[in-house]
């Protein structure tokens, strides 16, 4: 039986028939008429790619093209000669495209976590077109600590005794964890053991950092009695998580931040307190529901804040700990910091971030830009846009809709916001995030909404264009 197999593969291949004469000889011909490689390079336009895209590239591209065409050959399709050459350009382009490419983001999701997060300035400082003095004092003439022009301006906007910056949140509770309570226990109330978005789970990194997880209260109610009750001579610490992307209503209980942090202090403990967001303000003032800010659990006597620089701080993805000097400084000193420590991009950019919030100046933080738009801006915006549209016999109208702050700061809060709504569906939504640049919209009613909050008002041409090239 295998032999069988083997013979009628090989007819196949050599498309014959057993009695040895051909049956397919058309496709043969025009198979043999496809130029080789060496030929194909020959060419002026693929001339003119080997100087930009190398050899190696084009070799490649052209060895794809040419199998892509014996294919539609056997379907009878085969392509020109000129075709070939397009096709083996278009390869090599998508093979050097960017690994991230940039995208118009029309969700209506201010901190989309699949779309980076907070976006930063476009125009990069200074400071990363060339060297820095990432680990050189200037003033000295000698080696410096990297972090040190950051770490008091991080105190001074947070209002804290003393900072670290690692790479990312995560990154600061396993920090605080392994160098403050490594082989002791920690105590968690069970509504705080959380798990949020690429599977982070708290006692996963609580048992990463070496430290017993002690869990108290229950899922809706704890009460300070229950984090009394647990503590014990191999006690290290009381740790507080914020919920981030869930919410527990209805009959539930809490102690606050301040009678947690009396507690701790009664008992020679740290009070912990993973805040997650970076809220540095009032949300209220966009109207949303108000947040302890990260001064607030400062202020309310937590020793160590940690939170995320990309969320409601606005900036780079990082982890901020902020606290005591007491427990923040042997951080920095500790061997894991070295492995979690931020990159220069990282550092210039957060200290971007954190002079425009010492300024006071926020619409500087493309976030706050963007909280700060008028329902009145987006509608003009929208009507320009949706003019320019119709007039292409694209029925596209305005409409209010509902962004969200994302990330995982806020969840199941919106504000209002405004947009454009378009008839299409499922293939207009998929030929709007194929194009160049992509751009991601939602779907509601099987009508496809952009949410302009989240697109910038320098973006608006090439939305229009983009959308005019989904249509064709």
């Amino acid at each position: 039986m295998r032999i069988e197999k083997e013979i009628l593969r090989w007819f196949e291949i050599r498309r014959v028939r057993p009695s040895g004469s051909r049956y397919n000889a058309p496709v043969t011909n025009t198979l043999r008429r496809l130029p080789a490689v060496h030929r194909l390079l020959e060419s002026p336009k693929l001339k003119d790619a080997l100087g930009r895209w190398g050899r190696t590239a084009l070799l490649e591209a052209c060895r794809e093209a040419l199998d892509d065409a014996r294919r539609s050959i056997g379907a009878g399709d085969p392509p020109s000669a000129a075709e070939l050459e397009e096709i083996i350009l278009a390869k090599v382009l998508a093979a050097e495209a960017e690994a991230y490419s940039a995208v118009i983001n029309a969700t209506g999701v201010l901190l989309h976590t699949n779309l980076g997060r907070a976006p930063m300035p476009t125009a990069l400082p200074q400071s990363l077109h060339g060297y820095l003095a990432l680990e050189y004092d200037v003033r000295a003439g000698r080696r410096g600590q990297r972090l040190a022009p950051l770490r008091e301006k991080i105190a001074r906007v947070c209002k804290a005794e003393s900072a670290v910056m690692v790479n990312n949140n995560a990154a600061s509770l396993l920090l605080i964890l392994t160098a403050l309570t490594q082989g002791r226990d920690v105590i968690v109330s069970r509504s705080q053991l959380i798990e949020i978005g690429g599977s982070f789970r708290l006692p996963a990194v609580m048992e990463a950092a070496g430290c017993r997880l002690v869990e108290v209260g229950c899922t809706n109610r704890t009460h300070l009695h229950d984090y009394q009750a647990a503590i014990g001579e191999n006690t290290a610490a009381l740790l507080v998580a914020h919920q981030s992307n869930f919410r527990i209503v209805g009959f539930t209980a809490n102690p606050s931040t301040a009678e947690l942090a009396a507690l701790a202090h009664e008992n020679g403990l740290p009070l912990i307190v993973d805040q997650g967001s970076g809220c540095l303000h009032d949300l209220r003032r966009w109207g949303l529901p108000h947040e302890e800010t990260v001064t607030d659990l400062l202020d309310a006597g937590s020793d160590i804040v940690c939170f995320s620089g990309d969320k409601l701080l606005g900036g780079p993805q990082a982890g901020i700990i902020v606290g005591s000097e007491a427990w923040v400084m042997p951080l920095g000193a500790h061997p894991l910091y070295r492995a979690l420590r931020p990159d220069k991009t990282a550092l210039v950019l957060m200290d971007r971030t954190l002079r425009a919030h010492e300024a006071g100046r926020l619409t500087d933080i493309p976030l706050y830009a963007m909280l700060e738009t008028s329902i009145d801006s987006l509608k003009r915006r929208t009507g320009r846009i949706g003019r320019r549209l119709r007039a292409q016999d694209i029925p596209a109208q305005g409409r209010s809709t509902r962004s969200t702050l994302g990330g995982g700061t806020t969840p199941d809060e919106t504000m209002p916001g405004y947009g454009l709504e378009i008839a299409g569906g499922q293939a207009l939504l998929d030929a709007l995030r194929q194009g160049m640049p992509p751009i991601i919209g939602r779907m509601e009613e099987d009508r496809v909404v952009l949410d302009l909050r989240t697109v910038f008002p320098e973006q608006d041409g090439a939305l229009i264009e983009g959308i005019l090239a989904a249509q064709r």
